[in-house]
């Protein structure tokens, strides 16, 4: 919900640091790999308890999740990039939930919910994604086209966060987001009915008009960035 305005936001930002990483030779598959390694310390850090150092750990993940998208985009993006980038934030997705299980056993049944929702909105979205892309639709640039809903990557940022914060109330956290996170699959399924329930499923993008609530945007280069 909130990932539109806070790439605006935070784009030239990054934008900037991306290209200092690019003048000391710095490759985009090499900034996803150390992402993803400092969210499996942040997962270790959370099924340890050492909560301020998992928020630290966090943040710092989701901080090179962001740059090597816009530093691939100067190398030239692959798909091999775009997929491993995602991947990547699956794994550290369901692995810190599943830490949050392992610190705080209270927590555990909201935490197995939680992941079920992850599964189904998961599913929905990378289902969906070419699909829509076979009958026509673009995305905003990124290697999969972005199915949106309530809770997108910023709220997961936030709630991971949440959980740092506060791990006395984990349980709380875990079902809160849980529902967000199934309504979001709801929401996908909803558009998948809409829109794959629309016309012929065999048409090629030249016979297709781009409908509905995704937004369009001309031809660019592919990026690593998914989240």
């Amino acid at each position: 919900m909130l990932d539109a305005p806070v790439r605006r936001a935070l784009g030239p930002g990054l934008d900037a640091a991306a290209a200092g990483l690019d003048r000391v030779g710095v490759r985009p598959l090499a900034v996803t790999g150390v992402g993803w390694l400092v969210g499996v310390a942040a997962c270790v850090a959370v099924a340890t308890s050492h909560w301020g150092l998992a928020l630290v750990l966090w943040l710092a993940n989701r901080l090179l999740d962001g740059l090597d998208g816009p530093l691939a985009r100067r190398h030239g993006a692959t798909d091999l990039g775009g997929y491993l980038d995602l991947v990547a934030d699956f794994s550290i997705y369901g692995g810190f939930v599943v830490a949050v299980a392992v610190a705080v056993p209270e927590a555990r049944l909201a935490c197995a919910v939680l992941l079920l929702a992850y599964y189904l909105s998961g599913t929905a979205f990378l289902t969906l994604s070419p699909l829509l892309e076979k009958r026509g639709d673009r995305g905003d640039g990124r290697s999969v086209l972005f199915v949106g809903g309530l809770a997108e990557g910023t709220e997961t940022v936030v709630a991971y966060a949440v959980f740092c914060l506060v791990p006395e109330h984990a349980a709380t956290v875990a079902w809160v987001f849980a529902a967000m996170v199934a309504l979001t699959a709801l929401q996908r399924v909803g558009l998948g009915i809409q829109r794959l329930g629309t016309r012929g499923q065999d048409l090629g993008p030249q016979d297709i008009r781009p409908q509905g609530p995704l937004r369009t945007t001309p031809d660019r280069p592919r990026s690593e960035e998914t989240s």
